[in-house]
Formats: C-alpha cells, sequence, structure tokens
C-alpha cells in the first residue's frame, strides 16, 4: 500500500493554502527541536526589502521555511514588530505582512508571514519549489 506523503499549507491571513510540499522526509534538519517546518536554506543571492515604521532596509535571507525567514540584519527591530516583506526573485515580486518573532543580535531576525495576496503565495510555493530541488541536488 502506497502512502501518502505529509503535506504542509501555507497559511495567508486566515486561510490556508496547502502547497503540497513533501515533508514526510526531512531535507534540511531543523536546528532547533520545537520548529515546526524544516527550514531551507537560501543561495547567497536571495534578498529582501523590508520596512517598519518609515525604515526601509534591504537585507539577505538566510533559510525559509513554510511559515516565515530568517532575515540578516546587524540590527533587526524587537520581536512583535510588524513589517512588510518584499522579495525580488526569479518567480516574480513577493509581497507579505510579517511579524517578528524572534532576534539574534547582531545576526537578524525570525520573522512568520502573516498576510499576503493568493497571487503571490502561488510565487511563493514557486520559490520553496525550486529551493527544495537544489537543495535535494546538493549533496549532503
Amino acid at each position: 500500500m502506497r502512502t501518502q506523503p505529509q503535506t504542509n499549507s501555507f497559511p495567508v491571513g486566515r486561510r490556508r493554502y496547502n502547497y503540497g510540499l513533501d515533508l514526510s522526509t526531512p531535507l534540511v534538519n531543523p536546528s532547533k527541536s520545537n520548529r515546526r517546518y524544516p527550514r531551507i536554506p537560501t543561495p547567497k543571492g536571495v534578498w529582501v526589502s523590508w520596512q517598519h515604521d518609515g525604515a526601509q532596509s534591504v537585507s539577505r535571507v538566510r533559510d525559509l521555511n513554510v511559515g516565515g525567514l530568517f532575515i540578516e540584519s546587524k540590527t533587526p527591530p524587537p520581536v512583535g514588530t510588524s513589517i512588510t516583506l518584499l522579495f525580488s526573485v526569479p518567480e516574480g515580486e513577493i509581497r507579505s505582512s510579517a511579524v517578528v518573532r524572534n532576534v539574534t543580535p547582531g545576526e537578524g531576525m525570525g520573522v512568520q508571514f502573516m498576510a499576503m495576496s493568493q497571487e503571490h503565495a502561488v510565487r511563493l510555493q514557486t520559490l520553496f519549489t525550486r529551493l527544495l530541488r537544489s537543495s535535494n541536488a546538493t549533496p549532503a
């Protein structure tokens, strides 16, 4: 009997979009035992523009997962801060609102996606798929 792979849904506002990412076997080991989704390391060329309180910054994305991402920043805003994200990737422009969930001083911040349009959620899914394929192609 063939079992269905475990799938995950992506939170977007109050809706959850199921993207069918196969998480039945870890592709990347989570760094924390309490992490809900495995992290996907990003190539050094993935950057995000983010803003809060009228200030705008551009930073490297260290890794991302279905629920959010880690943004490198020497001076991240405090936990609980709402920010706006803008990715410009081969899949197209991706905009999202997010909230800072954790801060590592001098390194950056972990943020959780809070809301994005369905069109941008589909682009984000395409980005996940591409990064998952490239992480599977890289020898461990």
